[in-house]
């Protein structure tokens, strides 16, 4: 069946306080979704987040980022005030997120709330976390730790509770017993607000895709509560790390930086860990994309510690085997395998294998290869086409820079698609998107709204000035969602 949607993160919704979240504006957000007829919103992994801001790199697998909560649910409920709000607000005057000014204010709000809401009392609370316990008690400690730590990444803990000595996690327990349900507050908040927020989306038709990073980040309650499960030295340092190797998006590589997984282990366990995290995914999205699927095939190792992902190795990850287990103990699930990059025939069998649909992005078909495999005409329907992705330019500002950079790339894409110049580029590249055979198109929210490359959302190998674009109050407008539900209903992708 032939079906569109949208991409935007969730910290890119309009609203108030400084970041988007689980507000009003995303419930508009899914009603403007519905009468624009589209079935899908993909958002990216909703983790908390850390150093450098990338949702990618997260303290916990299974936990949720406390920024997206509506505090006007906890004034609603009486446990700060709208003065509280108004004091600890971390809006800016250009309208973009910033991280620094939102810990400092957010977490003070947050631990307000919590203080004032006797949480224990809460018997949805207390079944929430003896229902979580088995990612909740660990994700709670790491983070009430990390805090007597100052903040520090767990390499750098006392050796005791570093490497999880027993009388020293005791200790640590009963020391941080308060902070500990401070943590398990915003998670039973983030849990209840977004549960309320996907069922309102898949009351009006509105499937959830969500975005699960293949790697964990090492400082994580994941690589600290279970160092079995990575490929840790003797005192839980990485041997090596995750990354990617040269390519046109950096020259000297992704060095990622997280710990790679101890594949033998996982075998050995029938893959449990892995099957309790797509389990939980979805029970948080309707269909999950599966970020960097080649890592399953092959994965690169750089040697902990290097400056640059150039010297690293690759080696054979647990291939379909690993999916036949999930397959086993979850059933058939909706699964996107994202297989851009450098592609072996391995990898397009195990993809082919699996019978995900891969993902084929038009931006990078006018490069100046006209065997291009992401060219329209060589495309087929189990797939799912994009504009661009979060790690992508947007198209009106990817053309902007081939008018200079890629003359040849730039004729290329005209004569192509007959675009006429930047203004229409975006447009163009929407409706290229849209008439293709693909089974499912999925375009920026930039892109609708033709941004130039101020929206971007992520440049990789960068840190600083990403994560941060969000979309204007008065963008979602009846004519724009009149004017994409109409191209919906031309190339016949309209939820009905």
């Amino acid at each position: 069946m032939r079906s569109s949607g949208i991409l935007l993160p969730i910290f890119s919704l309009p609203g108030k306080y400084g970041i988007g979240g689980f507000t009003k504006e995303a419930y508009k957000f899914v009603d403007f979704l519905k009468e624009a007829g589209q079935k899908y919103w993909q958002i990216l992994p909703l983790g908390p987040t850390g150093y450098g801001d990338s949702p990618y790199q997260s303290f916990s697998t299974f936990a949720g980022n406390p920024y997206f909560i509506d505090v006007d649910e906890l004034v609603e409920e009486g446990y700060i005030t709208k003065e509280e709000c108004d004091e600890y607000d971390a809006s800016t005057t250009h309208g973009y997120i910033e991280y620094e000014k939102l810990y400092n204010n957010r977490m003070k709000l947050l631990r307000i709330a919590y203080m004032k809401s006797n949480i224990r009392e809460n018997a949805l609370f207390n079944e929430f976390i003896s229902d979580n316990a088995y990612w909740l008690d660990d994700y709670a400690l790491f983070m009430a730790v990390k805090a007597k730590f100052d903040g520090k990444a767990w390499s750098e803990w006392d050796k005791g509770i570093r490497v999880r000595v027993p009388e020293e996690i005791e200790k640590y327990k009963e020391e941080c017993a308060v902070e500990m349900d401070f943590y398990r507050f915003q998670q039973f908040y983030f849990s209840k607000q977004w549960k309320a927020l996907k069922f309102y989306a898949n009351e009006k038709g509105i499937e959830i895709i969500g975005d699960i990073p293949i790697y964990v980040a090492f400082d994580s309650s994941d690589a600290w509560a279970n160092p079995e499960l990575f490929d840790l030295n003797s005192e839980n340092i990485p041997n090596k790390v995750a990354g990617c190797p040269p390519d046109p998006f950096a020259v000297t590589g992704q060095l990622w930086g997280n710990p790679l997984y101890e594949w033998d282990y996982h075998k050995k366990t029938g893959f449990e860990w892995w099957i309790h995290r797509i389990a939980y995914c979805f029970d948080l999205y309707d269909v999950i994309r599966i970020d960097h699927f080649r890592g399953f095939d092959e994965y690169y190792t750089i040697p902990y510690g290097d400056p640059t992902a150039e010297n690293g190795t690759w080696k054979t990850g647990p291939g379909y085997e690993l999916f036949e287990a999930i397959n086993n103990a979850l059933g058939e699930r909706k699964i996107i395998a994202e297989d851009l990059g450098f592609l072996t025939d391995s990898v397009r069998d195990l993809v082919k294998k699996t019978g995900y649909p891969g993902m084929k992005v038009l931006q990078f078909a006018f490069g100046g290869d006209p065997g291009s495999e992401y060219l329209p005409h060589t495309l087929w329907n189990n797939s799912i086409i994009y504009t661009g992705t979060h790690d992508n330019e947007t198209t009106r500002g990817w053309y902007k820079r081939i008018v200079t950079d890629e003359p040849y790339s730039r004729k290329f894409f005209d004569e192509y698609t007959g675009n006429a110049g930047e203004e229409t580029a975006a447009d163009t590249l929407i409706r290229v998107a849209m008439s293709s055979v693909v089974d499912t198109c999925v375009i920026m929210m930039q892109d609708y709204l033709n941004l130039g490359n101020e929206a971007r959302i992520n440049t990789p190998s960068t840190l600083g000035d990403n994560w941060n674009w969000r979309m204007s109050a008065e963008a979602l407008t009846p004519e724009l969602a009149e004017k994409i539900a109409r191209l919906t209903h031309i190339f016949e992708r309209e939820c009905k």
